[in-house]
């Protein structure tokens, strides 16, 4: 037995000492954080469950076993086996006790790391009664909303805890019972006291199961209204008249059979007891099955809707609230025709801001003019707004960050890798709707080191250490220079001055920081590194903010965002949610299951020393409000965010994209509309890229951020949209607003079109695009060997009592990923207009012009032109006109020649426009003619 206690032991250190250094590198990176206190307390909880549960585990389990074994097991002979033809018997009784002791420890240790596992379950329950929220209570046991979120999932837990141990338990008991008893079970039970002590322990143990099921039966009740069914979610007619109220029997069935089974333990045990305490719960849950199936066939079934009108009811007031869906704002829309509907003059702002860049369009073109060289990426492209010379504008920004599997394969060693190439730098930033005449981003910053063509907009601290690529660990004020940016035949070359991370120190903290990660041959004999170097560990901004606070779940699309004094600063989207809100349908949000989702919280990490800080967004969220208690020096308070900070801050996409899920069903208040799902609603769907698009060619649009001002309104506000259709419809019915300044942050505001009218979908207005004859006579010649038509998404932007629809179409070569852009195009509902820039369509969609593709002679385009003005920008009129008809045929017989010569070298853009001159001339001449 020692020699085995011995084993154990040193399987412990071996296995657990990688473990214990682990955590000194764990607490060492997040006291530098600030958040040591935090990792301790989390320690702290994490060993008291495991403790609590693995200590009461093993004790209940050997304490039974002990019990339960009878005394003079020993002298029970056993099998005999057979070595070199002797016979040896086996002792029983230490091998019983071996098998007690160890089966109830690994039994006890699974068990209690199955608790840790889902430790923030138990946490809660025991903060979130006391952390001063009021949500509500549910409508059928008016239990407050707080017991379904914190309560019920714990004592669901606790309860399934229970029933496994009283199943070992009961299993150990009928084991010994057998062993004891035989084959004289079937008959009667001898008064020997053997097999009269096994039975009585049986009883018990049955006992304790049948007791654990009616607790476990007794919670199942609160789960019906955690239940969806096809019409509704929750608690149904029959589940509240029949089920519910049945269930209490078979609760009190259970109990008095737990009571029976210790009454049959106390008295002569009898199998047939045993049997008998089942019996009353197993006839009850049959007749409330029955009873139910009953109720529900000639009772529910022909009088549905007035039957479940109230539980619909409840139903749809529970997924709004449980949504934030219950205080959206629903206001009409008229979507009127015509452009004086667009009040132009009055919404020259919103026109000056509309994105015609599309961001993988964006994203592409960025790669190839802006990468400088290989191992540089953009990951994404994020959308915000700045002020420029006092007037909030558009902006679409992009990190440049550092990909180092991109290096040289020559390259790829440790050096390289942990010291010299460790951090991204600087950003890309353009207004959405800024070309160039060559059809490229105008870029406001750009190249390295950054450029800036506004005072306003600044970048001094361009590093990105910490980013979105950022996945491995580096090694900063070290005596190696570390890379910063190309710059000619040499490269720029820099030091980290920054407190980010914590200090290597001596040779056995070194050697504990290599061994945890996975430096063992590199980091303790390099020279480079120094005792005052610095460890940048998690730099991945996501996977720094989810083992900060695993319990939330963060928005994929982070964004980047550049302060007053000029440094990168990364807002992430954190999520509260929960599956267990009553009465709210379910829905599915990446592999979870939810029903309740709230964005309570905006975690800001620092791109080049990763300081992290959550500020909490929500305070009636009472979710958040359980953890904030648990750890008060991780969060912050919104409020303290830094007003500047706070003008950035986004109503978040995804909550936004769920929202509008939701709401396509729960808009219908109306219990009779809402069971005749008479008018459902869903996304709207538009033409996607290739690499987007579904069988159809269609998908549901993406929400699009859009600085406008709000009908009704009369600021400009940063808002993000979404468009809705009627169920298998392709034309519009409303939209969903989310708005993101001031004292409306987190709001949400619904616009319902007139149901009298018919207004056209993105889908539509991209079928008006495909039936224009010169549009597309131009993308079917651009769709030549060698290039190829790529259309930006179509953006819906309410202006003024009407919708504008936008649409950006670039050109690009085969060979070249980088699209530029040659059309724009511009529709109303009852108007569409095109032009080579912005300017120009937007000319033609309210002047007297007529659209054209011809190149305009214009400088930079950047915002949108005084387009009130019916007669401004006309340039693509048809005003080529000569003196005489012979001048006009020798011109078009030029341009012909121009053309055939243009698409015989691939020049496709320029030889459309000379196509385009060649047609205006032959109009010309027609009306000679005339």
């Amino acid at each position: 037995m020692r020699r085995w206690i011995l084993f154990a032991i040193v399987a412990i250190v071996f296995i657990g000492g990688g473990t214990v250094l682990s955590y000194y590198v764990d607490a060492l990176w997040w006291d530098a954080l600030g958040f040591g206190d935090v990792f301790w307390k989390t320690l702290r909880l994490q060993s008291l469950i495991f403790t609590l549960f693995a200590v009461v585990t093993f004790l209940v389990l050997y304490g039974c076993f002990t019990a339960l074994k009878p005394p003079r097991i020993g002298e029970l002979r056993g099998v005999p086996i057979l070595i070199n033809g002797q016979p040896i018997r086996l002792p029983v009784e230490p091998v019983l006790r071996l098998i007690g002791v160890a089966g109830a420890a690994v039994i006890a240790a699974a068990t209690a790391a199955g608790m840790v596992s889902d430790w923030t379950t138990l946490v809660l329950y025991w903060s979130g009664a006391g952390n001063g929220t009021n949500a509500g209570v549910d409508p059928i046991f008016q239990k407050p909303i707080e017991f379904y979120l914190f309560t019920l999932p714990a004592y669901q837990m606790v309860s399934g805890w229970l029933i496994s141990m009283a199943v070992v338990v009961t299993a150990v008991a009928g084991f010994f019972a057998l062993v004891t008893s035989g084959s004289r079970m079937v008959n009667r039970f001898d008064r020997d006291s053997h097999s009269y002590r096994a039975w009585r322990g049986l009883s018990i143990a049955f006992a304790a199961l049948l007791l654990a099921l009616a607790w476990r039966i007794y919670l199942m009740r609160f789960e019906y209204l955690l239940t969806d069914h096809t019409i509704f979610a929750g608690v149904t007619y029959t589940e509240a008249h029949v089920t519910l109220p049945g269930l209490l029997f078979v609760v009190g069935a259970l109990v008095l059979g737990g009571a029976a089974a210790l009454v049959n333990a106390v008295a002569a045990p009898k199998i047939r007891w045993l049997i008998a305490a089942v019996v009353p719960a197993a006839l009850c849950y049959a007749v409330v099955g029955v009873s139910s199936s009953y109720t529900n066939a000639f009772i529910v079934k022909p009088n549905e809707l007035v039957r479940e009108t109230p539980f619909i009811a409840h139903n749809i007031e529970m997924t709004r609230r449980a949504f934030a869906l219950q205080q959206a704002a629903l206001k009409p829309f008229p979507a009127e025709a015509g452009i004086a509907a667009v009040d132009a003059p009055n919404n020259q702002a919103t026109l000056n801001n509309i994105r015609l860049w599309d961001w993988r369009a964006l994203q592409d073109t960025l790669r190839q003019i802006q990468e400088i060289r290989t191992y540089y990426d953009f990951p994404d492209i994020d959308i915000d707004r700045y002020e420029i010379d006092g007037v909030p504008r558009q902006m679409m920004l992009a990190a440049r960050e550092l990909n180092v599997t991109r290096l040289p394969e020559s390259s790829r060693n440790w050096i390289n890798e942990k010291l010299i190439y460790t951090h991204g730098y600087g950003v890309t930033m353009n207004p959405v709707n800024g070309f160039t005449p060559e059809g490229m981003p105008d870029l406001v910053l750009s190249n390295m080191p950054v450029q800036s063509t506004l005072q306003s907009i600044r970048v001094t601290r361009p590093e990105i250490y910490f980013g979105e690529l950022t996945d491995t660990d580096v090694y900063v004020k070290t005596r190696q220079k570390e890379f910063n940016y190309p710059q000619g035949d040499t490269n720029n070359l820099t030091s980290y001055a920054g407190n980010g991370g914590f200090a290597v120190g001596g040779f056995l903290r070194r050697a504990i920081i290599a061994l945890d990660r996975g430096d063992l041959t590199k980091l303790p004999f390099s020279d480079d590194v120094t005792a005052e170097s610095r460890v940048l560990m998690r730099r991945n901004i996501r996977t720094r903010v989810e083992t900060l606070t695993p319990y939330l779940v963060y928005d994929q699309d982070p964004y980047i965002v550049i302060s007053d004094e000029g440094r990168l600063l990364w807002v992430l989207d954190g999520y509260t949610m929960s599956d267990s809100f009553p009465y709210a349908r379910h829905y599915r949000l990446n592999n979870d299951r939810i029903n309740y989702l709230r964005n309570s919280i905006k975690a800001v990490v620092d791109a080049y020393d990763g300081t992290t800080t959550f500020y909490v967004f929500d305070d009636e969220d009472p979710i958040i409000g359980a953890y904030r208690s648990v750890f008060p020096s991780l969060f912050k308070d919104g409020a303290s965010m830094p007003p500047w900070l706070r003008k950035h801050m986004r109503y978040p996409e995804l909550l936004l994209q769920v929202q509008g899920a939701v709401y396509g069903l729960y808009h219908m208040t109306n219990p009779a509309v809402f069971y005749n799902r008479e008018d459902l609603w869903s996304v709207a769907a538009e033409i996607g890229s290739n690499a987007q698009r579904d069988q159809s060619g269609a998908q549901a649009m993406e929400p699009n951020f859009v600085l406008m001002t709000l009908p009704g309104e009369k600021q400009l506000e940063f808002v993000e949209i979404l468009p809705f259709t009627p169920a298998n419809r392709n034309n519009l019915i409303g939209w969903i607003a989310g708005r993101s300044d001031g004292p409306n942050y987190g709001s949400v505001a619904v616009y319902e079109f007139p149901k009298t009218r018919l207004v056209d979908g993105p889908l539509q207005v991209e079928a008006r695009i495909d039936q224009n004859p010169q549009l597309s006579s131009q993308l079917s010649l651009w769709n030549q060997q060698g290039s190829h038509v790529r259309r930006g998404s179509l953006i819906v932007i309410p202006v003024g009592q009407a919708l504008l629809y936008a649409e950006a179409i670039y050109l690009q070569a085969e060979r070249s990923p980088m699209p530029e852009l040659r059309i724009v195009v511009l529709a109303l509902q009852d108007r569409l207009a095109y032009g080579p820039t912005f300017d120009a369509a937007l000319s033609s969609l309210f002047g007297e012009a007529a659209s054209t593709l011809s190149p305009q002679p214009a400088a930079t385009q950047r915002g949108a032109p005084a387009a009130a003005a019916p007669a401004q920008g006309a340039q693509g009129a048809a005003a080529t006109s000569s003196p005489d008809l012979s001048a006009l045929i020798e011109q078009a017989s030029r341009d012909l020649a121009d053309y055939q010569r243009l698409t015989a070298e691939g020049r496709l853009a320029e030889a459309g426009a000379k196509l385009e001159a060649v047609k205006r001339s032959l109009d010309e001449l027609q009306k000679r003619r005339r």
